[in-house]
């Protein structure tokens, strides 16, 4: 099977392999002699929230800290 590369560097994957890999939608990318490697990658809600906040800049002292600011009565 072909795949085309765009001009944006983007692949479609054809629909026969792609069913092959029911509910993922990441895969991971290498190269291993000279061939390109897809492996399927099933990432769970809590790496994916941790990824986004890392991304941001929060971290593990700022969500503590929003946490008790949230819970404090008033």
């Amino acid at each position: 099977m072909l795949a085309k590369l765009t001009s944006k560097n983007q692949l479609t994957l054809p629909k026969d392999i792609v069913s092959s890999f029911p509910g993922v939608s990441y895969f991971e990318v290498s190269e291993r002699s000279g061939r390109i490697v897809l492996s399927p990658v099933r990432l769970n809600q809590g790496d994916a929230v941790r990824r986004k906040l890392r991304d941001l800049g929060i971290t593990d002292k700022d969500v503590q800290e929003a946490i008790r600011w949230a819970r404090r009565d008033d």
